[in-house]
Formats: C-alpha cells, sequence, structure tokens
C-alpha cells in the first residue's frame, strides 16, 4: 500500500486547546478519492508557546488590522471596512490575529524561532505533502525561501515535496512587501497548490505566479456566516480541492501501482500543470478615453480622440487591430478599466510588449489608514462612474497585484494623459485634466488652525521616509508630500528602508544579489509633474491632449528612439508651444536607456490599389 506523508501547520489562533489535528486528519480522508487504497500518515506542528510569549496591546492590534488594510487586495473585509470606521466593523477575534501577523512579519527574531521549528519537522518525518494554513503558510513560506533550508538532504527532500498554502495571507502588500520584498518567488519543490477564497476576510490575497511552472492557485469559494470563511476543514474539502489537488495526487499513484505493488512501493504523484507552452512574444494594448463625464462641467473634448490617435500610431508600429482593445465614455466604469487590465496582463511571458493608455481626468483622494484616520493621498484616474467613493477609484492599490509579479523581461508602459493634482477650467481656456475633490473630501485632508483662523492642509505621515537614500526617487514614488501614493509604482509593496531592502536583496534574492529582486515596475509616462496641469489641445478644429499629440508626433518621427529620449523630445515641444506641463518617466534606469522596442524603423504600411471611380 502506497504510503503519503502529511505535514500540517496550523494558522492564526491559540490551537492547544482545539481538535484541530484531528480535524484536519478526517477532513483530508474523507476528500481524498480512494483514501483507503493508500497509508495516509498525518504529523503536525504548533508553533503556539512561540506566540504565547508576544503580547499585543488593543491599540497595536487595531494599528495592524489598518496595516494589512491597506494591501488594497478587493477581499470582502475591505469592501465592509471601506468608509466606514475600522471600530465598528473589526471584531476581536480580527483584531488580535492581525496583531499576531502584523508582529510575527515585522520581527526576524520570531521568524527565526517559527522557521527553525519547521525545517527540524521536515526533517525528521520527511513528508510528501505540508499543509499550511493561514498565518502557517508565511512560517513555511519563510522557512522554504530562506538559506536555512539550503542544506544538502533537506534540499533534496524539499524538492520532492508538495506544498498546500490554505487561506493565506501572503500576497497581502504588506505581508509581501515586509516578508518577501514585495515579490512571491517561486519555491523549489515538486508542486505549489495555493487555495484562495475570494470571501476569506482574514486579510487572504490571490498569488500571481506567471513565471513558475510548477504553481497552481485554485478558487475554493465559499461563503458561510461569520468567520468560518476561513475555516480550514472548509478549504481541505472544498469540491476545488478534491478535484485540483487531491485527484491528482491520488490518481498519479493508482496509475503507476498496481494494486498487489503497492505495498512495497512509495507515492510518487503524477502532476497535469497548467499548460505553458512556449509561444511567441505577443503584443496587447488597453486604451481608455473618457470626455463624456456625467456632470457637464467634468466634460472634455480631446480624449476619444487621443485612443484612436495612438490606435493609430500603434498599428502602425506592427501592432494588430485585434491586439487593441479600447473603452470609451460611459463603458469605462472602474470595474471595466480594471477588466481590461486583467486582459492586458493575464498570461504574461518575457518579452511581452503590454500598453496600458489612458486619456481623461485625474484626482486625488485622501484615504484612511491606522486608527481610522486620514493619512495618505491617492492618486486616482477618474472612471466614468467616479464619484470619490474607494469603490469606484481606480488606484495603484486597485492594479499592483495585477502588473508587480509580472516576469522582469515582460515589457509594459503605462501611459497617463491626466494629472492629480486637480484643476480649473474656463470656457475659452485650454481645459485641464483633473479634478477638484468636492467639499466634503477635501474636508479630510484640511486642519483648522485656530491661531491664524484659517483652514490649512493637514501634515500627513510619510508613507517610507527611508524608501530610498535619494530625495528625488522617493518623491517619484511617494510624491513631493511622502504620503501620496502613486500609480502604477506598487507602493503598497514598497514598505522597506533602503538598508533594510538591501540586506533583504542580497540574503534572498538568486545570485546573491546579483538577480532581480522586488515587484516589477512598469515603464511610466506621465503628461506632466505632480503638481502641475495637464492640458487639452486643439489641433485646427480637433481636440487631443497635448501630451498625447506630441507623443504621437514624436513617434511618427522618429525611427529609432530611446524611452529617455522620446520623452525629451516630447517635452520639448510643449515647452515650444508655451505649454507648462512638463512630461515625466519613471522606470528601471537600464530600461529607459533603451530603444522604444515597438518603434522599429523597418516598419512599412502595405499600400492597396484603389480602383478610381469613372464619371457616371
Amino acid at each position: 500500500m502506497a504510503q503519503i506523508k502529511f505535514l500540517g501547520v496550523h494558522g492564526l489562533g491559540d490551537h492547544r486547546q482545539s481538535p484541530w489535528q484531528e480535524d484536519w486528519e478526517i477532513a483530508v480522508r474523507s476528500a481524498f478519492p480512494a483514501a483507503e487504497a493508500f497509508d495516509l500518515q498525518f504529523e503536525f506542528v504548533s508553533y503556539d508557546d512561540i506566540f504565547e510569549q508576544v503580547d499585543i496591546s488593543a491599540w497595536e492590534a487595531t494599528k495592524a488590522v489598518a496595516k494589512l488594510l491597506r494591501s488594497g487586495i478587493a477581499s470582502i473585509f475591505r469592501r465592509r471596512a471601506r468608509g466606514t470606521g475600522l471600530a465598528s466593523d473589526v471584531s476581536h477575534w480580527i483584531r488580535w490575529r492581525a496583531g499576531y501577523v502584523v508582529a510575527w512579519v515585522e520581527d526576524e527574531e520570531f521568524q527565526k524561532k517559527t522557521r527553525k521549528r519547521f525545517l527540524e519537522a521536515v526533517d525528521h518525518h520527511r513528508p510528501d505533502i505540508v499543509l499550511a494554513h493561514s498565518l502557517g503558510s508565511l512560517v513555511t513560506y519563510n522557512a522554504l525561501t530562506h538559506k536555512d533550508a539550503d542544506r544538502p538532504s533537506l534540499r533534496d527532500q524539499l524538492r520532492k515535496m508538495t506544498y498546500v498554502s490554505l487561506g493565506s495571507q501572503l500576497g497581502n502588500a504588506f505581508v509581501s512587501g515586509n516578508l518577501t520584498g514585495g515579490r512571491i518567488r517561486p519555491l523549489d519543490i515538486s508542486r505549489w497548490y495555493h487555495l484562495y477564497n475570494p470571501e476569506d476576510a482574514v486579510f487572504t490575497a490571490p498569488i500571481r505566479l506567471w513565471d513558475a511552472d510548477n504553481f497552481q492557485q485554485v478558487e475554493t469559494f465559499f461563503d458561510i456566516e461569520g468567520m468560518a470563511d476561513h475555516d480550514a476543514v472548509e478549504y481541505l474539502t472544498h469540491p476545488a480541492t478534491v478535484d485540483m489537488v487531491w485527484s491528482p495526487l491520488s490518481g498519479g499513484a493508482v496509475k503507476r501501482l498496481a494494486p498487489k505493488a503497492r505495498a512495497d512501493r512509495a507515492f510518487v504523484p503524477i502532476f497535469t500543470p497548467p499548460s505553458r507552452q512556449k509561444r511567441k512574444a505577443r503584443r496587447r494594448a488597453a486604451l481608455i478615453g473618457i470626455n463624456e463625464y456625467p456632470e457637464p462641467e467634468d466634460r472634455l473634448a480631446g480624449c476619444v480622440n487621443d485612443v484612436f490617435l495612438m490606435s493609430s500610431i500603434l498599428q502602425e508600429c506592427g501592432f494588430e487591430p485585434e491586439e487593441i482593445r479600447v473603452c470609451l465614455d460611459q463603458r469605462a466604469t472602474s470595474d471595466a478599466i480594471v477588466t481590461r487590465m486583467r486582459w492586458l496582463l493575464e498570461d504574461p511571458r518575457p518579452e511581452d510588449e503590454l500598453i496600458f493608455y489612458y486619456s481623461g481626468h485625474g484626482a486625488r483622494l485622501p484615504t484612511y489608514g491606522e486608527g481610522d484616520q486620514v493619512d495618505r493621498m491617492d492618486e486616482t484616474l477618474v472612471a466614468w462612474d467616479f464619484d470619490w467613493s474607494p469603490e469606484t477609484c481606480v488606484t495603484d492599490d486597485q492594479i499592483f497585484s495585477l502588473y508587480s509579479q509580472l516576469p522582469y523581461d515582460t515589457r509594459l508602459v503605462m501611459m497617463f494623459d491626466c494629472c492629480h493634482s486637480g484643476g480649473i477650467h474656463r470656457d475659452g481656456g485650454p481645459r485641464v485634466r483633473g479634478l477638484n475633490p468636492p467639499d466634503d473630501i477635501r474636508h479630510r485632508a484640511l486642519r483648522w488652525n485656530p491661531i491664524l483662523e484659517m483652514w490649512q492642509d493637514r501634515s500627513l505621515e510619510r508613507l517610507n521616509p527611508r524608501f530610498s537614500r535619494e530625495k528625488d526617487v522617493n518623491a517619484q514614488f511617494f510624491g513631493e508630500d511622502g504620503s501620496t501614493t502613486r500609480l502604477g509604482r506598487a507602493s503598497a509593496f514598497r514598505v522597506l528602508s533602503a538598508p533594510v531592502y538591501e540586506r533583504k536583496m542580497k540574503a534572498l534574492s538568486p545570485g546573491g544579489g546579483t538577480q532581480p529582486y522586488g515587484p516589477y515596475l512598469p515603464v511610466i509616462l506621465e503628461a506632466c509633474q505632480e503638481e502641475q496641469y495637464a492640458y487639452e489641445y486643439r489641433h485646427g478644429v480637433t481636440s487631443h491632449g497635448a501630451f498625447t499629440f506630441a507623443l504621437a508626433a514624436t513617434l511618427r518621427r522618429e525611427k529609432r528612439i530611446s524611452f529617455n529620449r522620446l520623452v525629451t523630445l516630447v517635452r520639448g515641444q510643449l515647452e515650444f508651444l508655451g505649454y507648462d506641463q512638463k512630461p515625466q518617466i519613471l522606470g528601471p534606469g537600464k530600461i529607459l536607456s533603451r530603444r522604444v522596442p515597438w518603434v522599429r524603423p523597418e516598419r512599412t504600411v502595405k499600400k492597396k490599389t484603389v480602383k478610381k471611380r469613372g464619371k457616371r
């Protein structure tokens, strides 16, 4: 009979008085196909005694909730908490468990103790399958990616092992930013299944490992009243888990072993990983333009023209029409914009050329953080249904989980012809592509000065003052005030200071720091500096964004050009025309100095024979 060894690692909460071990064993035996044909053995790891030494105060727990909510991942818990205040929505159960997650993530000595315990258990029990729930998935991932696991005997065992994470906070931006430097690494093991329930309220998040052939996320949707959406037994017995995890594992042994031979044969799983056939690098572009906003005073004139202009430029550069998707005016809701971005970034591969372009209004929104206090500004695209609520924003929080794990060799360019500092236009003058907040939203970012008897801007806490040793770099990511979450930067993942980041990079990245590390950063082209306005331009009787028109003209004129040179020329053209806006560029330095990949000197347009019309 084939033997399969399981090693279970529990999640949040004190399990010393809980029958969790028995519950897990019963759950797996009941869900594992043809369980009677296998010798299923179970061992477990507990770390409650280590956590018992950490005392979490009520204030620390509440702050921990705010840190985890800042992830931007669209969990049901986050949707409940938005705009209502943490105190009314966060239960005692959630607050204290959040406190332990944050305490563990921020304490390297804490991690060292739990890491040691797990690796000792692996070395002793030699499991075929590790089951890691909730915080247990953080403990085990930390151990599996740490140099402590890089011992010959242990490494050989790990490479044969299957890993199942369930109810995991690993993809949460705060957790990933502190624990992994903002980028989850593939594991050097046989197989990794990530069970994800979108209804799980305990700060869980999806994981997208596009460049890992041995990784598979399994959506295990269930919605049960209370905290049961986080229950390990529900995950382990879910039909999707049975079909996509237990069946391949059990089916492999059944196919390979004749019934009479099973007693003397080891468990040898056969996997059928998701299709990852090699394909040619592809091109995709998602173009968004909004003129007809619901409020007449917000309407613009050139955004739809901008989209058609950019589409024509891209097709001249070799993009096929079917590789370009557009979304215009009332169809460009916040959900629709994010949907187009999901299409753009799905199944990315190295060398893919991907473009996201937006023409419309931008805005900045004061948002709540620790202690239910306004502590930052969020840059946002103004979708057609935008109403100054978080649900209708398109911020970095809504999109960073889609691009932060892209393969480093993927070529993603994001272009924004909008401004985010607000703006007022008068009829007859150039229109500004930015919205001023209504007074109730503006009030969030103001405070009353009783001495001057005047309103003034609130002083907000800097998000990561030590992110870089260079002031200009900090401003590029977090704004001049240091408290603005800027679009396209994956700012929520960028929580480590420069010294800590560099230390982790050397310790964790392949090649001892010689390989890329941290979240993917796209090339970002912006129409203006942070506090400037982006204007519209009238080309004869046709309206365009001034930035877009100058950009298109430059791309048509130049046959071979780098990103840096492109922005320099566009900036010069706008300055010559008298526009007080300076386009900006941000991205990896080695990419910005290279030629724009989709501008090729050899491009040609095929001419078609057109029959002349005769006289009637």
